[in-house]
């Protein structure tokens, strides 16, 4: 048997092992159905032996074709490597810094930070993914996360900024009643705002879960930002983090910062890119930019 395989075999093979037929392959590998299908059995012929078996429910490999699967992940994982390696001798802070973060953080406190990043080093580029999930620094999806969690990731690297401090918010022209002030329970008697299922697993949010009786929770959001608008409509009282509700002078806080409702602020990279003079200068920037507003971060003014 004489074999001359490509990197891209392997990689043809990976996305049907994967997908588990061809057709998810094809469109992972940006190709038509009828191409990988040629290709396959061309891979299968010149090795002599079949890497899949054709099911009804798709395909299924064989030991070759595992292995072929295993070593093309080695591969890519490699080829990874020395891209963020390659990434971190840039040698003038220029380029494109991508980075993860979520959409209070990037509308409440980030976008005055990056705009004075953007005068003092204008050569850099900036692409912003917000969303809640957590993106993998280590194959590139982001360079940097800007990002409120317990547990950063062990592989990364960077520094914590602050605690992330929530409390119980109103609107001010509703106010604390005498029993209230005298008693914080009495608030749970009161119609609640929270975090919807899908950020259930937000301190804050399993508080009001566990405490208040589904019958008082009148709204449920899937977003802070809309929680803080619902707080301030009046629909109910809720949880919200001090750095975005201080801001709102129609919102009063009705209880202390609560520190079961905290978590650590971030900022990380991963250390294959760390001295990378445009990841660097983005690190150092808003590191320091983020810690002028310590007080506001952790409620304390």
């Amino acid at each position: 048997m004489k074999s001359n395989l490509a990197w891209d075999d392997f990689r043809l093979v990976k996305a049907i092992a994967d997908h588990g037929g061809l057709t998810g392959a094809a469109a992972a590998l940006g190709v038509n159905h009828s191409t990988v299908f040629r290709r396959l059995g061309q891979i299968e012929d010149q090795l002599g032996l079949p890497l899949f078996e054709r099911h009804k429910t798709g395909y299924v490999a064989t030991c070759a074709g595992e292995e072929m699967a295993v070593l093309a992940s080695r591969m890519e994982e490699d080829v990874t490597a020395f891209d963020r390696r390659l990434a971190g001798r840039d040698v003038a802070p220029s380029g494109e810094v991508r980075i993860t973060t979520t959409d209070t953080l990037f509308l409440n406190m980030l976008l005055p930070i990056f705009a004075a990043f953007r005068k003092a080093h204008p050569a850099i580029r900036l692409d912003v993914a917000i969303g809640y999930q957590t993106l993998n620094l280590s194959k590139r999806d982001a360079d940097v996360a800007i990002r409120a969690s317990d547990s950063p990731g062990e592989t990364l690297v960077g520094r914590r900024l602050a605690t992330l401090n929530w409390a119980i918010y109103g609107r001010r022209e509703d106010g604390l009643t005498p029993q209230e002030a005298a008693d914080p329970s009495a608030l749970f008697e009161r119609d609640w705002v929270t975090l919807g299922d899908q950020l259930g697993y937000v301190k804050a949010a399993r508080h009001v879960h566990d405490h208040v009786a589904p019958e008082r929770i009148a709204l449920k959001c899937s977003a802070v930002l809309g929680l803080t608008e619902a707080v301030e409509q009046g629909i109910g009282i809720g949880p919200l983090p001090c750095f975005i509700a201080d801001q709102h002078p129609s919102l009063q806080r009705l209880t202390a910062p609560n520190p079961d409702f905290s978590t650590g602020l971030w900022i990380l990279t991963h250390p294959d890119i760390r001295n990378a003079p445009r990841v660097r200068a983005f690190m150092d920037f808003c590191g320091s930019e983020l810690a002028k507003h310590r007080g506001l971060i952790e409620g304390t003014g």
